[in-house]
This record gives C-alpha cells, sequence and structure tokens, in this order.
C-alpha cells in the first residue's frame, strides 16, 4: 500500500507530462500548417475575387489557427518563465495579426483607401515580427528538449532565420523612407528597381525563413514523438 502511494505523484506526473508533450505536439503541427496556408489565403484575399464570398472568415480563420497553436504550446514547461515569455511575446503579434487580417479583405474591396493600405503594410510588418518570433519560441523550445542534435540545429537554423528577417524589415523601412515627396530622379530609378526586383527579395528573405521555420517546426515535433514512444517501449 506504502508503495502504491509512493508511485500516485510520479504516475500523476507522467501522466500530465504526456498530456503537455500531446498538446505541445498539436500545437507544432498547427503552425506547421497554418504558417503556408495563411500565406496563400492572404495572398488570394488581396488580389483575387473566388474568396470574395467568403468575406473576412480565410484570413481570420487562418490567423486564428496560428494562434490556437501557440495556445497549446503554453501548456508546456510552465515553470520556465524564459520560455513563457518569449511565448506570450509570439502571441501578443498573433493576436495583432489576427486583429489585422480583415484589413486584407476591406483592401481589396477598396484599394483607393489610404487606411486600409497603411494597415495592410502594418500587418506585412508584423507578420514578419511574428516569424521572427516564432523562430525564437523554437530555439528556447529545443532548448528545453533532450536532444542535443536538434538543440544545435534550432539554434544554427533560427540565428540565419532571424537574421534574414532583420535584413527584410530594414529594406522594408528604407523603402519605406524613400517614399517621401518629390524624390530625385535617381531615387526614383531606385524604386523603380526595387518594385521591380521585389518579389525576389522577397522570396529570398521571407520565403527562404518561412520554409527553414516549417522544417524545424516538423523536426521537432518528429523528435519528441520519437521520445514519448521510445521512453514508453
Amino acid at each position: 500500500m506504502t508503495q502504491t502511494q509512493n508511485q500516485g505523484p510520479e504516475v500523476r506526473n507522467e501522466a500530465a507530462l504526456l498530456r503537455s508533450l500531446g498538446r505541445l505536439v498539436r500545437g507544432l503541427s498547427a503552425l506547421f500548417w497554418g504558417l503556408p496556408v495563411t500565406l496563400v489565403v492572404s495572398a488570394e484575399t488581396a488580389g483575387a475575387d473566388w474568396l470574395k464570398p467568403l468575406g473576412l472568415l480565410p484570413a481570420l480563420a487562418t490567423n486564428g489557427l496560428l494562434l490556437y497553436g501557440l495556445w497549446l504550446m503554453g501548456g508546456f514547461q510552465k515553470q520556465e518563465r524564459a520560455w513563457l515569455r518569449v511565448l506570450d511575446r509570439t502571441k501578443l503579434l498573433g493576436l495583432i495579426n489576427l486583429g489585422l487580417s480583415p484589413f486584407i479583405y476591406w483592401h481589396n474591396k477598396m484599394p483607393g483607401q489610404i487606411f486600409f493600405t497603411v494597415m495592410v503594410v502594418l500587418l506585412q510588418i508584423t507578420a514578419l515580427l511574428f516569424l521572427f518570433n516564432l523562430n525564437h519560441v523554437l530555439e528556447r523550445l529545443g532548448a528545453l528538449l533532450p536532444d542535443e542534435t536538434l538543440r544545435q540545429e534550432t539554434r544554427q537554423f533560427t540565428a540565419i532565420n532571424r537574421s534574414l528577417l532583420i535584413t527584410l524589415l530594414l529594406l522594408i523601412g528604407g523603402y519605406l523612407i524613400l517614399q517621401i515627396p518629390q524624390p530625385s530622379p535617381r531615387i526614383n530609378q531606385l524604386l523603380l528597381w526595387i518594385d521591380h526586383g521585389g518579389f525576389w527579395l522577397l522570396v529570398f528573405f521571407a520565403l527562404l525563413p518561412l520554409a527553414m521555420t516549417m522544417a524545424l517546426l516538423w523536426k521537432t515535433k518528429e523528435v519528441i514523438l520519437a521520445s514519448v514512444f521510445g521512453t514508453r517501449r
């Protein structure tokens, strides 16, 4: 009887850990699928007509999925303040993205409204900041998991991702600063060159970190699943 009582807290702790790991895996899966879907839905909402009948719902649903994934991850290692602090900061940015996402639809319907245009630009900036902080979340998570290979890969690739995203934010800031009244002919030429090459700059500085972030999300999820099933065996 005494041995059973002594094992009781250990069994409960193991069950709680397995539940938190299960929520963590579901949160990582939601982020893995939510990131590309949010990008595609946002692009289609901004420039296409076939999503118009759905109104605000697609953009709200996909951004809500990202926020839901972060919320699921919050149940893991609640005693780690540094981890929770980074996670909460990313949740806040996800909430801001959720609030700004309807402006994509409104800007599509009324492209001449300067306020809607400004809000869409702000959403693009906060989305990049969200991806930047999500990489910080993955770095903290990798440090909490007992896998040295994952820890090294996460530290290396999140550093690359954050560097690329910082570069892109600086380029966006420089581009906005150059949008001044009556720019000189040289600046006009530079802006024209940026407009023509902007797509490829976006591909390199935004889609590359997005792809590597998705790879880290998948790798982290697989490491957790392998660890759990390996322990149970």
